[in-house]
Parts: C-alpha cells; sequence; structure tokens
C-alpha cells in the first residue's frame, strides 16, 4: 500500500461514502491557464459538480469554481504576470517566495480583483485542496468552507513550491506543494464518495514524468526538509502510477479525463501575457470539444440546478466580501 493510500485509509476509515460526482485538478503552475480554459467553458455551460479537489495552481486557480467567477484567473494573470509585486526573483530574494504572498493573497483577492467570497460559501459544492507536511512529507488534505483566512493559507501552501517558496505555517504545522505529496487526488477524492470524476490533467495522455532533474541540489536546499526531499525523489514513480490507476478508472466508467493534445510548453513562471493566452485558448478548445461528453458524464441533474449567476467581471469589494487572511 503507498504512503498516499495509507493516508487516505486513515483519514476516511470512519466515513460512508455515498454517490457524489467530482472534479479532480491536476496542478503545473503556468500550466493551469489550460485548466483554467477548461473550467471557464464547464461555467458558461452551467456544469456543476457536487466537489472539486484541486492541487496547487488547481486549486489557486480552481477555487473560483466555487465562486462562479468566469475569466478571473486569466484576467489577473494576464495583468500583473510582469508585475514584480506578483511573481519574480525580486520577491525571491526579499521575501524567500518566488510568488508574493502578501500581494496574491492579500492585496489581489481583496483589493484588484476580488475574489467573491461570499458566493464561496454559500455555493453547495464542496472544495478541497492538498497540502504536504513538511515534518512528514504525507499529504494532508483540507476542506475550503469560506475561503477567508485559514482556507486562504491552505490554498496559498497548497502552491507553495519546494525551494522556490518557504513553507507556509497554519497552527503548528508547516505545509508545502500538495504535489509533492498527491500530486492528483482521484483515489482521496473517490474514498469520501466521489465516486464519479472529470479529471482534467495538464500533461498529454501518454505523458511519463522522469526523476526529478539535479536532484542533488534540490535535496541540499531542502536539508531542513528530509522528508520532503525524499518525496521529491520517488515522485516520478508515485505519478506514474496515479496516471496508469486514473486510465484504469477512465476505462471503466468511473471518471473522464481530459488531457492536453500535446504538451504545453509553459514554464513554471510565465511574463508573457500572450503565452498565457496562448495556453488558456488551448484549454478552452479541449472544453469546448469535450462538452457533449462532460455534459453526458454528469448528468442533467448537474446542469444549472443552483440559480446563483455567474460573474464575469471584475467586482467591487462590497460585492465579493473581506478576503483578508
Amino acid at each position: 500500500m503507498s504512503d498516499i493510500e495509507k493516508t487516505v485509509s486513515s483519514m476516511t476509515a470512519r466515513q460512508e461514502p455515498s454517490a457524489r460526482l467530482g472534479l479532480v485538478l491536476e496542478g503545473g503552475a503556468m500550466r493551469g491557464m489550460y485548466t483554467a480554459g477548461v473550467t471557464d467553458v464547464f461555467m458558461e455551460n452551467k456544469i456543476e459538480f457536487d466537489g472539486a479537489i484541486g492541487v496547487s495552481a488547481g486549486a489557486v486557480f480552481g477555487c473560483n469554481y466555487e465562486s462562479r467567477q468566469i475569466g478571473r484567473t486569466i484576467r489577473y494573470n494576464t495583468k500583473y504576470c510582469c508585475d514584480p509585486r506578483y511573481v519574480g526573483m525580486r520577491s525571491f530574494f526579499r521575501t524567500g517566495d518566488l510568488y508574493n504572498a502578501d500581494f496574491d493573497y492579500r492585496q489581489l483577492p481583496e483589493e484588484l480583483d476580488p475574489f467573491d467570497v461570499r458566493t464561496f460559501a454559500a455555493n453547495p459544492m464542496e472544495f478541497w485542496c492538498v497540502v504536504t507536511d513538511a515534518e512528514t512529507g504525507k499529504p494532508y488534505y483540507h476542506q475550503c468552507q469560506t475561503g477567508t483566512g485559514e482556507d486562504m493559507l491552505y490554498m496559498r501552501a497548497s502552491a507553495s513550491m519546494p525551494a522556490a517558496s518557504r513553507p507556509v505555517r497554519i497552527g503548528d504545522r508547516l505545509y508545502l506543494d500538495g504535489g509533492i505529496a498527491d500530486s492528483i487526488p482521484l483515489a482521496f477524492f473517490q474514498s469520501i464518495g466521489y465516486t464519479r470524476c472529470v479529471v482534467i490533467l495538464t500533461q498529454p495522455s501518454d505523458y511519463v514524468k522522469q526523476p526529478q532533474k539535479h536532484f542533488q541540489l534540490i535535496k541540499h536546499l531542502l536539508r531542513k526538509y528530509p522528508a520532503i526531499a525524499d518525496q521529491m525523489e520517488t515522485r516520478h514513480t508515485r505519478y506514474n502510477e496515479q496516471l496508469q490507476y486514473i486510465h484504469e478508472q477512465g476505462r471503466g466508467g468511473s471518471c473522464l479525463l481530459i488531457c492536453p493534445d500535446s504538451p504545453l510548453n509553459i514554464g513554471s513562471m510565465c511574463r508573457d501575457p500572450q503565452e498565457l493566452r496562448r495556453v488558456y485558448e488551448a484549454g478552452r478548445r479541449i472544453g469546448e470539444k469535450y462538452l457533449p461528453q462532460v455534459r453526458e458524464f454528469v448528468g442533467a441533474e448537474h446542469i444549472g440546478q443552483w440559480a446563483h449567476p455567474y460573474s464575469t467581471d471584475i467586482l467591487t469589494k462590497e460585492q465579493a466580501g473581506s478576503a483578508a487572511l
């Protein structure tokens, strides 16, 4: 039994799963623009899920599904990708975070392009994110209830790339990127009752993950967190096992897999709005291509059932509520 399976088993041993429809969102830094394109198409067509779970970029971008904010991800990324307050080496050398925590998780969601926490909290859909415990190297699964405070910290932690970010302290624990321990949390979601899932990956279907490049350097940079380094060393093996499992589930009819037709070829940091738009539009094309299959898979009962409107424009602070940490 893998570490992920053991963690899932211990967390869900006393739960009684019931059949629900889930959405599973892989991370991948700026490959997340592709996921945003797919999910915007879903929202435009009022595809609704009982719950969603995101990892890393899948969490910080995917939360906009629950807040029903079509276009927000591509809007603020293209607007601020060249802004040194958003991402860059200046932030890294000053704060220890490549993506600036104060700007990205306070100023942006509170003031510049407000995150609609009122809709997030009211939406009956569940939203989960995955983080990795920096001491144990094991995954932890957090259900976000309000989109504020501790929830925002968990989303930030889920996207805190090792060696490019400081661990995020929540309570008495330190957390890093959820993709270290559980890159594609389909098995966890199934274990809590999401027996039918749409899974959005950011790599092509024939992708095979290779061992971590420059591992000795990364191991040195993570010397304070040996369990994280150990997970990084073996991550490719677990990831490829997860891919095999997902394909098996897809063939069995319990999940619908959506992935790019070809590599997205975008880095972890991108300061070119046109490149971000290119990847986003690739996601939109795939979303539209798969839309008939998605409608059939989710069923009529998961299309347009919640009357609350979707937003396509920047909200005011008053409309969105407070997203304060």
